[in-house]
C-alpha cells in the first residue's frame, strides 16, 4: 500500500480533497436542500430548475473539471518523464497553444473539417507547436532550457497570432472568447461522455508504457544498452500526452500550467517513482484545477466578475514557475553570453550610421507618401496629401519614437546582462507595463495619458525588481533571468483573457492597444513621443562608458571607479521609462527591442556609443516599416505595427535560437 499511497502524499491529497470537497458541498447546498440531493444528482424531477440546473450544468461542470485536471496532470507527467525536463508541460512547450490556434482557424476558415472531430485537429496544432519548439531545440540535442526557452516563445507567438485573429474576426469568434480562456462551464453531459472514454484509454497506455518509460531515467547510453528505441519510446509518451492535452483543449479550451504544477507538486513531495508519478500527477491535477474552479465559483456570488478558470490557473502557474526556475540545475547549451557575438568592428561607423538615417528617412517619406486608396495604389496630389498627412504623420511619428526607445531598452538590457537574447519583451518588462495599465484602469475611472504612462512605469521597474529578486543569488546568470522573464511575460496573457471575457466596455480599445495599434495616437502625443525619444537617447549616451565597462565584468567596473549599485540602479529606470512609454504606443509585444540591437551589432558597431545609434535608427526603421506594412498589407483594414512587428521579431528570436 505505501507503493500506492507513499506518506509525503497523503496529507497535501488530503487536504486538496477536503477543500474540494467542502467547497463542492458549500455550493450545492446553496443551489438545492440536502434533502433534495440524492434525487438532484442521479434522478432529478426535470420540473424544478433548481434540480435541473445542478443536474445538466454543475454536475457536469464538476466531473469535466476533474477529468480535464487529471488529464492534464497525466500529459505534464509523461513530457516531464521523456523529455527529462522538470519544466515540460502541455503550457510550456506550446502545445495547448497551438491546439487552441489550430481549432480557431478551422472554425473561421474550413469549418467542416470540425465533423472529423475536434480532438484531431487540435492533435495536429499541437503536433506542429512541439514539432516547431522541437526542431529549435534540436542542435542543443533537446537540452532542457533551450526546450523551455522555444516553447514558452512558441506560446508569445501563437498567442500573438490569435490577438490578429481576435482583431479581424471579432463577430465570428465572440463565443471563442471565454472558452478560449479556458472556461468549464457546462449545460450538458456532453463534455463528461466525450472526455471520460478518452482519458481512460489514456491511462491505460501509460500504465502500459510505465516501465519502458522508467528505462528514461537512465542516460541514453545505458538505456540503448537494454536494447529500448529511444526514439520510438519518446515518440509514444509525447504522442500520448499531445492526444491527451488536445482532448482538453477541444472540450473546455486552454488551461493553464496545471500540467506544470501537478507533477511539480509529486516530485517536491520526494516521489521519483514512474508509476507513482504518473498515478498521482492526474490525482492531484484533478484535485487542484476542481479546487479552483469551485472556489472561483464561490467568488462569483460575492464578486461579478466573470474570470475563466483557466485564464486563473494560469495566473497562478506563472508565479510556480518563476518558483522553480531558480532550483532547475542548468547544463551547458543555454544561451550564450554576449561574448558569444563575435562581430568585426566597422571601420567607419559614422558613414554606415549617415546611411542608416537616410534609410529612415526615405522610409519616413515613403510612408507618409505611398499608399492604398480606394482606386488601388497611387501618388497623391498636393492637397490629397495634405489631407492624408494629418492621420498618416502621428501615426508614422509614433510608430518611429517607440522603436527608438525600444531599441535603446533592448541595448541596455543586452550590453548590462551580458545576453543578446535579453530584451524588454522577453524579460517581462513590455508585461510588467501592461500589467500596471490594467491596474490602473481598474482603479481609476478616467485614464488620461499621464496616469497611465506612471501605471506603466510602476508596472515596468516592479517587474524589473522581481527579476533582480528571483535571479541574485545565482549570480544573474544570462539564461535563468531569461527563463524569468518569460515567465513574468506569461502572466499578462490571463489577464488579458480576463479583460476580453467580461465584455467591458473599453475591451475594444484595449484590444487594439495589446496589438499595437498606432491608431488613436493625436500629434500631440506624437510630438510628445519623439521629444521624449530625443531625450532618453541623450541620456543613454551619457552612460556609453558604464555600458562599454560593465559587460566586462562587475570586479574590473568597479576597479576603474564604476559604482556597481548607483549605475545599475540608473539602467534599471532607464529601461523602466523607456519601456513603459514605448508599450504605450505600441502594446506589450514586438520584439524591436531584441532585434534592433542585433542588428547594429551585426553591423559593426560593437561600442556602446555607436551601438546605441545604430540601434535607435535600425528600431526607428523597423517600427515606421512595420507600420506602413500593416496599413497597406490588408488594405482597407488596419494590422497593428505592434502584430506586424511581432510576427516578424518573433521569427528573427527563433532563428537566433536555433543557431545556439
Amino acid at each position: 500500500m505505501k507503493h500506492i499511497f507513499p506518506s509525503p502524499l497523503l496529507r497535501p491529497a488530503l487536504i486538496l480533497l477536503g477543500l474540494t470537497l467542502s467547497l463542492a458541498g458549500w455550493d450545492l447546498a446553496r443551489q438545492v436542500p440536502g434533502a433534495l440531493w440524492w434525487q438532484t444528482l442521479f434522478s432529478p424531477n426535470l420540473d424544478d430548475v433548481r434540480q435541473a440546473v445542478v443536474h445538466f450544468s454543475w454536475l457536469p461542470r464538476l466531473m469535466v473539471t476533474l477529468l480535464a485536471g487529471a488529464a492534464l496532470g497525466l500529459a505534464g507527467t509523461l513530457m516531464q518523464q521523456v523529455l527529462r525536463n522538470p519544466l515540460a508541460s502541455p503550457t510550456t512547450l506550446g502545445v495547448a497553444s497551438g491546439a487552441q490556434l489550430a481549432l480557431m482557424m478551422v472554425t473561421l476558415f474550413a469549418p467542416s473539417w470540425l465533423l472529423l472531430g475536434r480532438e484531431w485537429i487540435a492533435m495536429a496544432g499541437g503536433s506542429l507547436a512541439m514539432a516547431l519548439v522541437f526542431a529549435l531545440a534540436w542542435r542543443r540535442q533537446l537540452n532542457p532550457v533551450v526546450i523551455v526557452f522555444a516553447g514558452l516563445v512558441i506560446n508569445l507567438y501563437l498567442a500573438a497570432i490569435s490577438m490578429g485573429l481576435l482583431l479581424f474576426f471579432q463577430e465570428e469568434l465572440k463565443g471563442l472568447l471565454v472558452w478560449g480562456s479556458g472556461s468549464l462551464a457546462q449545460n450538458s453531459w456532453s463534455g463528461v461522455s466525450y472526455l471520460l472514454p478518452r482519458l481512460l484509454v489514456a491511462g491505460g497506455l501509460a500504465a502500459v508504457l510505465v516501465r519502458p518509460l522508467a528505462v528514461l531515467e537512465l542516460d541514453d547510453a545505458s538505456a540503448r544498452g537494454l536494447g529500448v528505441s529511444l526514439l520510438q519510446l519518446r515518440l509514444a509518451g509525447l504522442g500520448l500526452a499531445v492526444f491527451v492535452t488536445a482532448c482538453v483543449v477541444s472540450v473546455v479550451g486552454l488551461i493553464g500550467f496545471i500540467g506544470l504544477a501537478a507533477p511539480a507538486m509529486v516530485r517536491l513531495l520526494g516521489i521519483r517513482r514512474l508509476g507513482q508519478r504518473l498515478l498521482w500527477g492526474p490525482i492531484l491535477g484533478a484535485l487542484l484545477l476542481t479546487a479552483t474552479d469551485l472556489l472561483l465559483q464561490t467568488l462569483s456570488n460575492v464578486w461579478p466578475v466573470l474570470i475563466p478558470t483557466g485564464a486563473m490557473t494560469a495566473l497562478l502557474g506563472a508565479p510556480l514557475l518563476l518558483w522553480l526556475i531558480p532550483r532547475l540545475a542548468l547544463k551547458s547549451g543555454a544561451p550564450k553570453g554576449a561574448s558569444g557575438l563575435s562581430v568585426a568592428r566597422h571601420p567607419a561607423p559614422t558613414r554606415l550610421l549617415t546611411l542608416l538615417l537616410l534609410g529612415l528617412g526615405l522610409a519616413i517619406i515613403g510612408s507618409l507618401l505611398v499608399g492604398q486608396g480606394m482606386a488601388g495604389w497611387s501618388w497623391p496630389s498636393w492637397l490629397r496629401w495634405q489631407a492624408q498627412l494629418e492621420w498618416r504623420l502621428p501615426r508614422t511619428l509614433a510608430a518611429g519614437a517607440a522603436g527608438v526607445l525600444l531599441a535603446l531598452a533592448g541595448t541596455l538590457l543586452q550590453r548590462v546582462s551580458n545576453n543578446p537574447m535579453a530584451s524588454p519583451e522577453l524579460l517581462g518588462v513590455s508585461g510588467g507595463t501592461f500589467m500596471g495599465v490594467i491596474a490602473t484602469a481598474l482603479l481609476l475611472p478616467a485614464l488620461p495619458l499621464p496616469i497611465m504612462l506612471l501605471g506603466g512605469l510602476l508596472g515596468a521597474f516592479a517587474c524589473l525588481l522581481l527579476l533582480v529578486l528571483v535571479n541574485r543569488k545565482h549570480g544573474f546568470q544570462p539564461e535563468r533571468i531569461l527563463l524569468s522573464g518569460i515567465a513574468i511575460t506569461a502572466l499578462f496573457e490571463p489577464l488579458q483573457a480576463i479583460a476580453l471575457a467580461n465584455g467591458d466596455m473599453r475591451v475594444q480599445q484595449l484590444l487594439s492597444w495589446m496589438s499595437g495599434s498606432t491608431y488613436y495616437v493625436t500629434l500631440p502625443v506624437a510630438y510628445g513621443l519623439v521629444a521624449l525619444a530625443v531625450l532618453m537617447l541623450a541620456a543613454c549616451l551619457l552612460i556609453s562608458r558604464w555600458l562599454d565597462l560593465l559587460p566586462m565584468g562587475s570586479a574590473l567596473a568597479t576597479a576603474l571607479g564604476i559604482r556597481l549599485n548607483r549605475a545599475q540602479l540608473a539602467i534599471l529606470l532607464l529601461v523602466a521609462v523607456l519601456t513603459a512609454s514605448a508599450t504605450l504606443v505600441v502594446g506589450p509585444l514586438s520584439f524591436v527591442g531584441l532585434l534592433a540591437p542585433h542588428m547594429a551589432k551585426l553591423m559593426g558597431l560593437v561600442r556602446a556609443r555607436w551601438h546605441l545609434l545604430g540601434a535607435a535608427a535600425s528600431g526607428a526603421l523597423l517600427m515606421v516599416s512595420a507600420d506602413w506594412i500593416g496599413q497597406q498589407i490588408l488594405f482597407p483594414q488596419d494590422v497593428p505595427v505592434g502584430l506586424v512587428s511581432t510576427l516578424l521579431g518573433g521569427a528573427y528570436f527563433m532563428w537566433c535560437l536555433r543557431r545556439l
